[in-house]
């Protein structure tokens, strides 16, 4: 069976997955997961219809946020959970339509994504190859990019859409522009400058829902403080949790008090550490390993129970695969899957804790502390510090260096060009991409970290407010005149939203690596360099070079 897939970095040789993903997705379930997508396309085709007369139809727009999810990089595995979702996309999409009809609404003439039938397993298996579904169903390869662009940006805002909507913060207007731009996909009178306008909208949208995400985490957690994270162990059995979902995070927290296990985030789930709410409990000990595509090695020492509340998930090593449990859009064949909660419920993580009290303690892998919390309430209560910093020549710049991290060699570039960067300059990061300094010893200028760690990839929406806070206090006409740098490491689709989000805010001379994303078109692509400036990474010494030379405010 055969494949297309380029939507993550590690796309094969730049140019996308065709025999299986470098992700470790079979064909089966990437073209499933295709197929999600056309079936979503639909279902919001119909959604932008009813709009049209004010019917909500109740769990439509959560049912596209999951769907969404489900198809990012390295979040679910699971053909049979596909099956089932697609079946539900199809019963959820022809009871809309026939709700309009009986209505009144006159749906005219439908396209396929919001017509096709099945009756089996069979039947979405041969859809899913059919020529019609799928990214080169688009033929013409400029307006495939700016759909799939737009797509990518879609599921990463999903995400972030189905984090909050866990902590009963939705919006009704960011669930009706992700129908009205995944039915705008389907659309072939849209020009090329028509589809570059709504990709620019995916990421004023995007900005809203990470502001939207930021406002549910600190209105249920409070606001990140300055931590210093455990990262040893102590002789307890526990669970790893990893993924980014506080949610979940705190209801196993709940669970988990006075059982004698412990409880570790790893990867992602590190900005944990930093809410003031999940203080109070004695047995959240700190964060175990580092980066998401260490987890084979870092598992297997952990010898606990290991939970993912979203991805990124590396297909396991049968040593450690049967103490491996998923929820939410997360999956893999033979991983216990941890049931939704239902609604005013709690999800039930009991087989989870008596699984993990029947293993051993973690193995010590390292020991100390890394240092994070600085989202923006944090740097906001330092900004008489760093507004003087940077006034005395203290701090000469600040490099964003957020977004995600990954397998390839290249990517110790990361590592090495924050070593290399001078004493004056400080680092702002979010995501896993910090995994390759974060244990540096940069130090700090009067007390202000080198490295400040707004949390996770969402958190990169701190980023942006700090940025767009310090002009305000220089009082620039232009963010692009203040002394950033934005060098951003990307992997999957919520580090696109996140290059979105930034260039609708009219960030310009992003460079972005380890590679430019296989899905932009040599014209596409010529457009995000001529607009915004965007640029590959080079080498340590002269992006260094190229960075440094720029004038900074004094």
């Amino acid at each position: 069976m055969k494949m297309f897939c380029y939507q993550c970095q590690e796309a094969m040789g730049n140019k996308g997955c065709t025999k299986v993903g470098m992700c470790g997705k079979t064909a089966d379930v990437a073209n499933l997961q295709d197929l999600m997508i056309y079936a979503l396309k639909g279902i919001s085709v119909l959604g932008l219809k009813a709009d049209e007369i004010d019917y909500d139809m109740e769990g439509m727009d959560r049912f596209i946020i999951e769907g969404l999810f489900m198809t990012i990089t390295n979040a679910n595995f699971d053909k049979d959970r596909f099956f089932e979702k697609i079946k539900e996309a199809l019963k959820l999409r022809d009871k809309l339509k026939a709700d309009l009809i009986e209505k009144g609404v006159d749906l005219g003439d439908l396209k396929d994504p919001a017509t096709f039938t099945i009756n089996s397993n069979d039947d979405i298996v041969f859809k899913a190859t059919s020529e019609e579904v799928g990214v080169l169903a688009t033929e013409n390869e400029d307006v495939r990019s700016l759909r799939e662009l737009i797509t990518y940006g879609l599921k990463g805002m999903a995400a972030y859409a189905e984090h909050a909507d866990n902590l009963g913060h939705e919006d009704k207007e960011i669930a009706h522009f992700i129908r009205e731009a995944l039915a705008a996909t389907l659309d072939d009178s849209l020009t090329a400058d028509e589809l570059v306008a709504l990709t620019l909208k995916t990421g004023e949208y995007g900005v809203k829902t990470m502001a939207l995400l930021d406002k549910a985490n600190t209105s249920a957690y409070g606001n990140p403080e300055i931590t210093e994270v455990n990262i040893g162990v102590r002789d307890n059995p526990a669970i790893l949790v990893s993924g980014h979902d506080l949610k979940d995070f705190e209801e196993l927290l709940i669970q988990t008090e006075g059982t004698g296990v412990d409880v570790y985030t790893h990867s992602e789930m590190l900005p944990a550490n930093y809410y003031p709410a999940f203080k109070k409990y004695d047995h959240f000990v700190g964060n175990y390993g580092n980066s998401w595509w260490k987890q084979k090695e870092e598992f297997e020492s952990f010898n606990g129970a290991i939970l993912f509340t979203t991805n990124c998930i590396v297909p396991p090593k049968a040593s450690y695969a049967d103490r491996v449990y998923t929820t939410g859009s997360s999956g893999y064949p033979g991983f216990t899957h941890i049931p939704d909660r239902v609604e005013g419920g709690v999800k039930d993580f009991s087989e989870v804790i008596e699984h993990a009290k029947r293993l051993p303690a973690p193995t010590e892998i390292e020991t100390g502390t890394i240092v994070g919390g600085f989202a923006h309430a944090q740097v906001f209560a330092l900004a008489d510090k760093v507004v003087d910093a940077v006034k005395t020549g203290a701090i000469k710049k600040f490099f964003v260096m957020g977004g995600c991290d990954g397998r390839q060699k290249g990517r110790n570039y990361y590592t090495d060009f924050a070593a290399a960067l001078p004493d004056d300059t400080v680092i702002l990061t979010a995501g896993c991409a910090k995994y390759r300094y974060n244990k540096l010893n940069l130090g700090d200028i009067g007390g202000i970290p080198r490295v400040l760690d707004a949390g996770q990839c969402n958190d990169s929406y701190s980023l942006a407010v700090i940025a767009m806070k310090l002009q305000e206090i220089f009082e620039l006409n232009d963010i692009n005149e203040l002394p950033i740098v934005y060098n951003i490491a990307w992997y999957e689709q919520k580090a696109v939203i996140v290059l979105l989000a930034l260039l609708s805010l009219g960030v310009k001379d992003i460079h972005l690596g380890p590679t430019l994303p296989a899905f932009l078109s040599p014209n596409v692509a010529n457009v995000l360099v001529d607009t915004f400036g965007i640029a590959p990474i080079g080498s340590v010494e002269d992006d260094i070079e190229l960075f440094l030379g720029a004038e900074a405010i004094g």
